[in-house]
């Protein structure tokens, strides 16, 4: 197992931004950008054994700044979004920034994915850490944020979220990993099928929030209890995936609180790269973006239409305004911790 530096580019104000890859001893690799602790690529070897990188992203610096998908981003505070962009917090109102209409998502103007984070390489580690001062994006509290990546000699990759305030505020972070099981840029995900662990989902309404009902997913669009292709009832117009253009759902999991379970397993069935998602979080989130035409990722490749997917494992969206929603809220003095897993093999 080796972990790699090298510079990746440098920003307007000439402060040099970093590419770490960590690989194990098969040749696997995983590579994150001190860039909003940006996973930027992930190669593990398909059925033929061939490495294939399965993340998209970007060649440079400068791609990363310009676009505003998030691609493998560390978003945070809060992931995912808070409606009308304000919440209540020890009956204290506090407004955030309207970056999705009317909503704050994803962190607000200057979220985390837009930070250059502390890197420290272990053997087989990057731990990113990163300060957010009170106030920042107007959140309160001063908060103190950790993300260790790792990677494992049987391809398992690791992200573990750590972060402690001084005063009482909300956090919610995940990985914007965009994923296409037969590589970056190898056309849409559609026939790549997706089970998860859920029998229930938060509805959204028309500006995909939250309605503050959690529903069964058996026999709709959301129902992805067994296998099934992607690209199967994502045109459907049922729970309002109409107005999301696919999948932007999150999935209640069936797996006890607090548990490291599997949520859910994508597979390509031509090249055989299956990943499993392992968490400890509630819920989480498919996305399906509708069209990066015009988006050129890694290698120059056009990405098109759904290029990949996402499973953001987080807590449910606009948390603060649904008390039955798990809880979003960081004490002081309490540890916020964390762990996600992506594993890799092949079928």
């Amino acid at each position: 197992m080796s972990v790699t530096k090298t510079l990746f580019g440098k920003m307007p104000g000439g402060e040099e931004v970093h590419l770490y890859t960590i690989t194990n001893r098969s040749g696997a690799s995983a590579s994150i950008l001190d860039y909003g602790a940006t996973w930027q690529s992930m190669r593990v070897p398909n059925r033929a054994g061939e490495l294939v990188d399965v993340v998209l992203g970007y060649d440079t610096l400068e791609e990363y700044r310009k676009h505003t998908m998030f691609l493998g981003s560390t978003v945070g505070r809060v992931a995912n979004r808070i409606g009308k962009s304000r919440f209540t917090l020890n009956g204290v109102e506090y407004k955030v920034f309207a970056n999705d209409f009317e909503n704050c998502c994803h962190g607000g103007r200057e979220g985390f994915d837009k930070k250059i984070w502390k890197a420290e390489a272990e053997e087989d580690a990057v731990a990113f850490s990163l300060f957010s001062p009170d106030g920042d994006e107007n959140f309160p509290g001063s908060l103190s944020v950790m993300v260790v990546y790792s990677l494992t000699e049987d391809n398992m990759l690791s992200i573990r979220y750590f972060a402690v305030t001084d005063a009482d505020t909300i956090v919610n972070l995940t990985n914007h990993a965009y994923f296409n099981l037969a590589g970056q840029g190898s056309g849409t995900i559609l026939d790549q099928t997706l089970q998860v662990e859920a029998d229930f989902a938060t509805r959204i309404d028309s500006h995909i929030l939250p309605t503050g009902e959690i529903v069964p997913v058996a026999g709709g669009p959301l129902d992805f209890r067994k296998a099934k292709p992607i690209g199967q009832d994502i045109e459907s117009t049922l729970e309002n995936m109409g107005f999301s253009h696919g999948y932007d759902h999150n999935f209640v999991l069936s797996h006890r609180e607090g548990g490291m379970e599997r949520a859910s397993t994508a597979a390509d069935p031509v090249g055989g790269i299956v990943m499993d998602t392992i968490t400890d979080q509630p819920g989480v989130q498919l996305f399906t973006p509708t069209d990066f035409t015009g988006m050129r990722g890694k290698g120059g490749i056009e990405y098109g239409p759904r290029p990949g997917f996402c499973l953001e494992t987080q807590h449910f969206a606009d948390a603060m305004s649904h008390p039955d929603f798990p809880s979003i809220v960081l004490h002081a003095g309490e540890i916020y911790s964390t762990e996600t897993v992506y594993a890799f093999r092949v079928e």
